[in-house]
């Protein structure tokens, strides 16, 4: 497995890493626990080294599979993990943003317990809070590093104002947003801040929920307990409106007798060197297909018939739930 460095930080982790939200929820029915921890292992012994989690996936849940599951190899990985919404403890409701300082440390040291580790790789806020000033968050965050608690900084779902703002307080080693090949928000102003300030990036959901890979059409159907049963892009009509942009992929794949998927994480692999996509899965096989993807050499000439053709595609449907912004 390759490696990559996410930006100036001293992370060093796998070329991709694994998403484990959904081994606990948002896509339907909570798998064998026991199963999703064999994964984890599996994902280790195949050359994964970076692993994200959030206290909100479950909410909790999710970090504690985590945790187990990566415990007997805990010094040879890193674990990302995130704070910045107010969960009630009793009842599992998500009550809002909150990212004030003193509610930081007290999800730090939640986190640290869940994940059964002494010090946690990357802390990302989750989405930024318009209540707390990020200078505030970053120091915080640079509090938990002198305390040797946390590693390094994250932001997720960050503009390029409220990046640059947090690096003069606390040096950001990555920002996770969500980046494919039909969400290319940000190519604007994020990726050129990341390049500029060495960041790393980390793009979420870098197979479009499932979309990229070719397996859903407007004939799948969603249960309820599924996100995308929600989402805008995922009605049959955006699912129909949408489909050139999976049979460009389709078509690129068959030349190189690779899959779309492949073609999607390899595409997000030859952006740039400092990103490092994280796709989620519940599968072996589909582990073992993203990580082929590594190994998947897009020439130039594939990156311009990429970039000419997804130029005239016009994406349809608001991406995530449609409410999404950049703090």
């Amino acid at each position: 497995m390759q490696t990559r460095k996410l930006g100036h930080s001293h992370l060093e982790v796998s070329a991709i890493g694994l998403g484990c939200m959904g081994m606990s929820v948002n896509y339907g029915p909570a798998p064998d626990k026991q199963e999703m921890i064999t994964l984890l292992r599996s994902a280790v012994d195949r050359g994964i080294t970076f692993f994200d989690t959030a206290e909100v996936y479950g909410p909790f849940i999710n970090e504690a599979l985590v945790g187990e599951g990566l415990a007997p190899v805990r010094d040879r990985v890193v674990i990302a993990t995130k704070f910045g919404f107010d969960i009630d403890p009793q009842t599992h409701e998500r009550r809002g943003l909150n990212s004030r300082p003193e509610h930081i440390r007290q999800a730090a040291e939640a986190s640290l317990k869940r994940l059964n580790c002494e010090v946690i790789d990357l802390f990302y806020q989750h989405r930024v809070d318009p209540a707390v000033p990020i200078e505030d968050v970053a120091g915080a965050v640079k509090d938990l590093i002198a305390a040797g608690k946390v590693r390094g900084f994250g932001l997720s779902e960050a503009g390029a104002q409220t990046i640059c703002r947090a690096h003069t307080i606390q040096p950001v080693a990555a920002v996770q947003n969500e980046y494919s090949l039909w969400v290319r928000d940000p190519e604007a102003e994020v990726l050129p801040v990341c390049e500029e300030l060495g960041i790393g990036f980390v793009p979420w959901s870098p197979l479009g929920q499932g979309f990229l890979t070719g397996t859903v059409d407007s004939n799948t159907t969603f249960v309820s307990s599924d996100v995308r049963s929600r989402f805008p892009r995922f009605t049959p009509d955006a699912i129909r409106a949408n489909k050139p942009l999976v049979e460009l992929l389709i078509r690129l794949a068959a030349q190189k007798n690779v899959t779309p998927a492949q073609i999607a994480i390899a595409w997000l692999l030859a952006r740039k060197p400092w990103i490092v996509p994280i796709p989620g899965t519940r599968r072996l096989e589909r582990l073992d297909e993203n990580i082929g993807a590594t190994t998947l050499q897009l020439t130039p000439d594939d990156l311009r018939v990429i970039d000419t053709a997804t130029a005239t595609i016009v994406v349809q449907g608001a991406r995530g739930s449609g409410h999404e912004r950049y703090g």
